[in-house]
């Protein structure tokens, strides 16, 4: 079992669909590429990326399709 992406955009959107993934506990990792802190002349404009085990997506999938239906 792996971990598979869920979303990939802006940190806003993605915290929005992080927080009612655990609302129906389901753990999520995020994995933020930005390094603005390390180089302030890297745009901090890089997609944040969400990634769920396989064995929960069949739970995740409602939520994602409403998440994806509201946006």
């Amino acid at each position: 079992m792996g971990l598979i992406k869920i979303f990939s955009g802006n940190e806003i959107l993605a915290v929005t669909l992080k927080d009612k993934m655990e609302a129906v506990e389901i753990n999520v990792v995020i994995r933020n590429n930005n390094q603005s802190n390390v180089l302030p002349s890297v745009s901090a404009d890089k997609p944040v990326e969400l990634f769920i085990q396989e064995t929960d997506f069949h739970k995740a999938n409602p939520v994602i399709e409403a998440f994806r239906m509201s946006i």
